[in-house]
């Protein structure tokens, strides 16, 4: 009897995780249906009346579906990257804003503002890639350091670093007379998007590539240091792989869009909630529900005080605020039941 009750248990988890790897179920194809339908609404969203004016689609093609193209895959792409980092911290509040990312893409900008004269987005691109890359290093090594790994102290002090690196970025920019750079990036906006300005924004694509390649390895790395080793799994060349993909993705974003806070910390903990952890069969859902996110943040930033426009960072960041108290009160709940 303990035997059929151990095999009807073992059956009813491999169906379980079954339903759980499959990627186009009903939910997910319901998932792509909303995205479009708000992909539709980001067209026909804004101030400028396209069909009663004579150069109204020629504008439509110029603004309306680059920005709408550029929100699909800055969702994509900021989601993903919160979704590798708190894989691999095995920490639900890690993303690009709570490790210092951010600052220090916003850092890298200036540095080549201070440089290079009127700098090409190539530049730019490069400087905030660069300096993303360097600042997830000096995180995971001030992790590696930290004995103490609760839930709440590695944020804290992926935080704290920001706040130096922002701090040092606000210093220089005061004292070159360069703030208005430093102003623009913090103000995460969508407006300046246009064709000719948003195009290396699909290098994204390959990312998100590159990180389902390789989502089964991440995942193992995920498991710690000496379990991953102990499977052959190269542990250091996969985080030093991670660090990489999540630079290029927030760096890319940085020099393009600005500064889109806590949208990494929001849909990945609402896909695991339901989902799991397992990084493969994540992927799509937050790709799909970052690209949702972003693009209601957006729409409300336009509407919210028609004509004018707010950044769209000040709508991420309440959002964010609000799931970030909320994934803690939830988590203090649990710890007090167990």
């Amino acid at each position: 009897m303990r035997k059929h009750a151990i095999a009807g248990a073992g059956q009813d988890a491999q169906l379980h995780y079954s339903k759980q790897s499959k990627i186009w179920t009903k939910s997910f194809i319901l998932a792509i249906f909303v995205v479009s339908i708000l992909a539709v609404i980001s067209l026909f969203t804004g101030v400028y009346d396209i069909r009663g004016q004579e150069d109204g689609w020629e504008m439509f093609f110029i603004t309306r579906v680059p920005r709408t193209i550029a929100l699909i895959l800055t969702g994509a792409a900021m989601a993903m990257a919160g979704l590798v980092m708190q894989l691999i911290t095995q920490n639900r509040f890690v993303e690009p804003t709570t490790t210092g990312t951010i600052e220090w893409a916003g850092l890298g900008l200036l540095l080549v503002y201070l440089l290079v004269p009127a700098p090409s987005l190539v530049l730019r691109m490069s400087g905030a890639i660069l300096f993303s890359f360097i600042g997830t290093m000096i995180f995971f090594l001030f992790l590696r350091r930290v004995r103490l790994r609760s839930s709440l102290i590695v944020p804290i002090i992926g935080l704290m670093l920001g706040a130096v690196i922002s701090s040092v970025s606000t210093f220089l920019g005061l004292f070159f007379q360069m703030s208005q750079v430093v102003e623009n990036w913090f103000v995460g906006s969508f407006t300046s998007v246009q064709v000719g300005r948003y195009e290396y924004l699909w290098i994204i694509v390959i990312v998100t590539i590159l990180i389902f390649i390789y989502a089964n390895k991440l995942t193992l790395a995920g498991l710690g240091e000496d379990i991953s080793t102990s499977l052959g799994v190269n542990y250091n060349g996969l985080i030093l792989l991670a660090n990489a993909l999540i630079a290029v993705a927030v760096g890319v974003v940085a020099a393009v869009i600005g500064n889109l806070p806590f949208l990494g910390l929001i849909v990945p903990n609402i896909v695991s909630l339901f989902r799991g952890d397992d990084l493969r069969t994540n992927l799509p859902w937050v790709c799909v529900i970052g690209m949702g996110t972003i693009m209601v943040s957006d729409i409300i930033s336009r509407t919210i005080i028609m004509p004018f426009e707010v950044p769209v960072s000040l709508i991420l960041g309440t959002m964010g605020a609000v799931v970030f108290i909320v994934i803690l009160l939830r988590q203090r709940k649990t710890r007090r039941v167990s």
